[in-house]
């Protein structure tokens, strides 16, 4: 990716996800979609699939296209949830990839934890199916679940799927921020929060919890261009990464088809391209 370099005004979506985390474009159609809506460059950002990267790196070079290495981890900061983009980090050695392995393995051991407390409680479910579902990406296996339970036609209105779960220890597994952030500059990368004004579940940064986590945690800046942002969250963002020196991102968080990526342009993404060797003129 060294020497490439790309016009201020070239496309760029740096949040896009496949089928191998929680879409469902498969890498070769989003791709082609990238090519033929003439995006300059782009980043698939599956949660958690750091072992992937080296399949998407081959599909894209095969097509000619310039796609970043990268990767969303899902991280807590104090009990909140706080998604982390990790780009430009080494993928066949990288210390990434132990803390996604983890991860998985947790997620697969609170699933197991969480289906035979709900045989004991009386909701026994067909173990081929369980098996099915441990095969999933991480990310996926807590809704695989609830809807497991809901084809089994387990729940009431007052107890839905959803809570009958939560109430015998389902979890969606995340790892702490540092380490994931520790782990990725090590591994020569960089990490940006993603989607920090989205709230719905995640933390919903100000200007003063950007500065309690900046205490405690190297990050490098944050996805600033978000559909769900509002104007002000943008300005208050792109305004705070100035003042810091910090670098920003600009995502659409595609996950299928019929919410394609976004065409943002490059320079608002200047200082992270450059960090990854990509010149942005003009």
């Amino acid at each position: 990716m060294n020497n490439t370099i790309l016009a201020a005004d070239a496309a760029v979506d740096l949040q896009l996800h496949t089928l191998y985390s929680d879409g469902t474009w498969t890498p070769e159609a989003l791709i082609d979609h990238l090519i033929a809506e003439q995006f300059a460059l782009a980043a698939i950002t599956d949660h958690d699939r750091v072992d992937i990267t080296p399949l998407l790196q081959a599909v894209a070079a095969a097509k000619g296209f310039h796609l970043l290495v990268a990767v969303e981890m899902s991280t807590h900061w104090h009990g909140e949830l706080i998604d982390v983009l990790c780009f430009g980090f080494d993928p066949a050695a990288n210390a990434l990839q132990p803390v996604a392995d983890g991860l998985l393995r947790r997620q697969q051991a609170n699933i197991r934890q969480t289906v035979e407390a709900i045989a004991q409680a009386g909701y026994p479910l067909p173990p081929v199916a369980v098996e099915a579902l441990l095969a999933q990406p991480a990310v996926q296996q807590p809704h695989r679940l609830v809807d497991l339970v809901r084809q089994q036609g387990y729940g009431t209105l007052e107890r839905s799927p959803g809570r009958l779960l939560v109430d015998s220890g389902l979890q969606q597994i995340t790892v702490d921020i540092a380490e994931v952030v520790e782990s990725a500059h090590a591994s020569g990368g960089v990490c940006l929060i993603a989607h920090p004004g989205r709230g719905d579940g995640y933390l919903c940064f100000d200007s003063a919890s950007l500065d309690a986590l900046r205490a405690e945690v190297p990050i490098d800046g944050f996805e600033v261009h978000y559909p769900k942002h509002s104007p002000g969250q943008i300005a208050l963002y792109q305004a705070y990464a100035d003042q810091h020196h910090l670098l920003t991102s600009a995502g659409s968080d595609s996950h299928t088809p019929d919410k394609p990526p976004i065409k943002y342009r490059a320079a608002w993404c200047r200082p992270l391209l450059e960090r990854l060797g990509i010149q942005v003129q003009g």
